[in-house]
């Protein structure tokens, strides 16, 4: 694509880009099923309230298993119910909505600090590329999970604090990102138009670099989800998610351990939420990614 071409995209208005970029998807039968995971998961978790046969928190009888009846007989288990008796696949789709509310929080946070951090290297270069750098590189020194336990064992586990830990884990990585990209587009001729008009540098970065490497964010984006859902999911289990009574994917597998050689479906459903919302992101990105190669 020529410097002229990407001159004459960057002058259309973001709004009109997005809706392109968003018909674009239809090209790939990939990404329509990934999409269509992600509608899926993000219907269920609008109407919880109206689609889980019980409350979340509810107890009935314990360890019932799949398809089994509640014993006031105002149902039936689909999933079967936990050791305290509540309903798996209400909490399920009650859980939905804390995923599906942390997840995008967190990634929007990351990118709101990674992205800045990311322009303002590859662009000023000299002293303002090496103190970024240094400092994302000793954070991307550690091993992540290490970090995130550090993280939420130090100020607590709760929502904001898990949008705290996954912004300050993840942004170093999308500065990296960010900071190869401008590299390149630095160089660009409407950049160097645009210097020669006199504009400020951040209206330069913000203006006339970012929305032309919003390709490979956006792609990023949809992968880098999948990874913060695992997270959570992992800070679940490990007992640092949201705190009790929530439900949460993660902590449903941690609270299955002891019965999952005779109970196995209650750690079982939770995975197999998880793991699809996930492989939704993944198809997404890689259905994203496929239509960018065409155009």
């Amino acid at each position: 694509m020529t410097d002229q071409a990407i001159s004459s995209m960057r002058r259309e208005p973001a709004i009109l880009r997005l809706i392109k970029g968003a018909a674009l998807i239809r090209e790939s039968w990939v990404g329509m099923v990934g999409l269509g995971i992600i509608v899926f998961w993000a219907v269920v978790a609008l109407l919880a309230d109206v689609i889980a046969p019980f409350p979340p928190n509810a107890t009935g009888a314990p360890m019932t298993l799949p398809g089994g009846p509640a014993l006031d007989g105002s149902g039936t288990h689909w999933l079967g119910t936990d050791q305290l008796g509540r309903d798996i696949l209400s909490r399920i789709i009650h859980g939905s909505r804390q995923v599906l509310l942390y997840a995008p929080l967190a990634t929007l946070c990351a990118y709101a600090v990674g992205i800045p951090m990311g322009l303002a290297a590859g662009y000023r270069r000299g002293l303002t590329d090496d103190v970024l750098s240094f400092i994302a590189n000793v954070i991307l020194s550690f091993p992540v999970l290490v970090l995130y336990i550090i993280i939420i064992a130090t100020i607590g586990a709760s929502g904001i604090n898990i949008i705290i830990a996954v912004t300050f884990a993840s942004a170093p990585g999308i500065m990296r990102i960010v900071r190869g990209l401008v590299l390149d587009l630095r160089n660009r001729e409407y950049v160097f138009a645009a210097e020669t008009r006199g504009e400020s540098a951040w209206r330069i970065m913000l203006v006339e670099i970012l929305p032309n490497a919003r390709g490979p964010l956006i792609v990023d984006g949809c992968l880098r989800l999948g990874y913060v859902i695992i997270t959570i999911g992992t800070l679940g289990f490990l007992g640092l998610g949201l705190p009790p009574p929530d439900p949460d994917w993660g902590k449903m597998i941690t609270e299955a351990r002891a019965f999952i050689q005779f109970m196995p479906h209650m750690a079982i459903f939770p995975c197999i939420a998880i793991s699809s919302l996930v492989l939704g992101f993944n198809l997404l990105a890689d259905g994203l990614r496929e239509v960018s190669l065409r155009d």
